[in-house]
């Protein structure tokens, strides 16, 4: 008994259980562990407290000895992710949960549940009483999915379909990335917008108002709700993507504000290949709208890259229309410039949406503008009911799990925290995951979405995952998380079939390029070139090309200097997509085909 029961129950109660049970030793243990989760659940939290405050002098009895002995070694193991160290009020229960005592807490409450249990104790107030709390976890354990075992685990199995409808108050979710040149205005027309839509409250938007004049940028005041370090603040440009969730009536919107600068444009493309649909800012104002537009502008870059990587519905916001007095006409030459463009890009008419508005002064952003110079000629939607009109894209949830690692941060328990957005399948806590390329597995402790704690998420979420049982020195932005069962294939040699932009130098054998790949910009060569194809329909027009220019579609072999974890098009479109860049220009977009080693 003192092997199983160590320090933690006193001698005395030992031998009393051994003469109680005929020196049965099993039912002398079950005898110790049943009286034990009885206290535990009796005595309440103020209990435990005052026990732990009972200096050192003082003699106790021999159950509060082992209350203590029992809490104590259990704090300093218990850490809930991402938290601070849970302290000893809330683990009597959790204790008596462990020794199996089904009746305070409902039966069937299993792993999954008593984090979230956990969860909720951590919120509950140290002077409340254990009573409430539990009261509390069967509250919250009603609205847990009821669990479904599995032959060979008792994990609770979610009906994740079920659970997505539920989620959210029925409201889909959308990633939404902006777009467009430097100065165009992004960050100002979505911190106005998100002003507006009382995310941001009035007394920051007040100090951001005051902290922008000090610095001589007045006009800055909005851009800084999604520029917040002071780099972006003292430059003026955004640099990473910022992130940040607001509703619509049907839609919650995960928002991706990207940076317009030609130097930041690996940048820009992590944060699209992680969009569902885009919204294109553009400055209508002389000249300006010109030089974003002409060769060397991001305007037509952007357009190009976000059709690439898969984004298909597009808003066009016409920003800064107040500079020129909202004519109708500058409006007009500006839709049919960027429509013939965007339709060559492969935008379909129909998915794409042009809205005139004005980031600083907030007009035509959340409600309808009532500006009589506008209303005359525009009678269209403003830019959130644009945004709320967009289609979700199908999600695929039946899928194997995939997620592409974003970023790679140290969390304060163990283990450590890897950001990205799922792009197909599910996850629930506790699960195995395979990292590839280090080919490594290791155990997801935690999931938050949003900044709260979840146990489970699907695909198309932003997702923050705390694991263990790895080294986080294995873990590189771009790695993939898959399913262990149905792990993503890693090669160096791929071939694909590729659309070649607008290029200077012909691509011959041996080209080097960077590939962007969902998060992953990695140096490559072209090994091969296999042929040309015909743009429609796809048939092959010459064999072994010596070289390629501007605007053919080719199949080409590529060898990338480190391993990387791809999926094949057809399998996966999310992770079948990449672009090729050369010297700080994107130069071609393709589908893998096929995976060689």
């Amino acid at each position: 008994m003192r092997e199983v029961l160590a320090e933690s129950v006193p001698e005395q109660t030992m031998v009393q259980a051994v003469l109680d049970s005929k020196f049965d030793v099993q039912k002398a243990l079950d005898l110790v562990l049943s009286q034990g989760s009885k206290q535990n659940v009796k005595s309440s939290n103020e209990d435990a407290v005052i026990v732990r405050k009972t200096t050192k002098g003082k003699t106790r009895d021999s159950q509060s000895a082992r209350m203590e002995s029992e809490i104590v070694p259990k704090i300093t193991k218990m850490t809930v992710s991402g938290k601070k160290q849970s302290m000893g009020f809330e683990v009597p229960c959790l204790i008596a949960e462990e020794n199996g005592h089904a009746n305070t807490l409902q039966k069937g409450l299993l792993t999954e549940d008593a984090r979230v249990a956990s969860g909720v104790l951590e919120t509950v107030s140290k002077s409340s009483t254990l009573s409430s709390q539990v009261a509390q976890i069967s509250e919250e354990q009603n609205t847990v999915p009821t669990p479904v075992k599995k032959s060979s685990k008792t994990k609770p199995q979610i009906d994740v379909k079920a659970e997505l409808e539920k989620r959210q108050g029925g409201k889909q979710l959308l990633n939404l990335v902006v777009i467009g040149h430097v100065d165009a205005g992004k960050s100002t027309l979505m911190g106005h917008l998100l002003y507006l839509l009382g995310n941001v409250n009035k007394r920051t938007m007040h100090k951001y108002e005051q902290e922008s004049k000090k610095a001589g940028k007045a006009s800055f005041a909005y851009a800084w709700v999604l520029d917040e370090t002071g780099e972006e603040r003292e430059r003026g440009v955004t640099m990473d993507v910022g992130m940040t969730k607001f509703e619509t009536k049907t839609k919650v919107i995960t928002l991706m504000d990207a940076p317009g600068h030609k130097d930041f444009i690996p940048n820009m493309i992590t944060g699209a290949a992680q969009a569902d649909v885009a919204v294109l800012v553009v400055d209508a104002s002389r000249g300006e709208f010109e030089a974003g537009f002409e060769t060397g502008g991001q305007t037509r870059e952007h357009g190009l890259l976000v059709r690439s990587l898969g984004v298909t519905q597009l808003a066009v916001a016409v920003n800064k229309m107040d500079q020129v007095n909202w004519q109708q006409e500058r409006f007009q030459e500006i839709t049919s410039k960027l429509g013939q463009f965007l339709k060559q890009a492969g935008f379909k008419e129909s998915d794409v949406a042009y809205i005139p508005t004005s980031g600083l002064g907030g007009e035509n952003l959340v409600t309808r503008s009532q500006s009589s110079d506008l209303t005359q000629w525009y009678k269209g939607k403003c830019l959130l009911e644009q945004i709320d009109s967009f289609k979700p894209p199908q999600r695929s949830v039946d899928k194997p799990f995939r997620l592409c690692v974003a970023d790679v941060f140290k969390d304060q328990g163990s283990g450590f925290c890897v950001t990205g957005k799922i792009e197909a399948g599910y996850i629930q806590v506790g699960e195995r995951l395979l990292a590839m390329p280090p080919n490594e597995t290791c155990t997801a402790k935690g999931i938050t979405l949003h900044d709260e704690p979840v146990d489970w998420a699907a695909a198309g979420d932003h997702v923050s995952l705390t694991l263990t049982g790895m080294d986080i020195i294995k873990i590189n932005v771009g790695c993939v998380f898959c399913d262990p069962k149905e792990p993503i294939k890693v090669c160096t040699r791929f071939r694909a079939r590729v659309l070649i932009f607008n290029i200077e130098v012909p691509i011959t054998k041996g080209f080097p390029v960077l590939l962007h790949y969902q998060t992953v910009s990695e140096p490559a060569t072209i090994r091969r070139l296999l042929s040309v194809l015909h743009k429609s329909t796809g048939e092959v027009t010459q064999k072994k090309p010596k070289f390629l220019s501007k605007g053919q579609n080719a199949l080409i072999e590529l060898q990338t200097q480190r391993p990387v974890a791809l999926e094949l098009y057809k399998d996966f479109k999310e992770l079948g997509r990449f672009m090729l860049r050369y010297s700080g220009s994107t130069i071609a977009a393709g589908l893998v085909t096929e995976i060689k080693e």
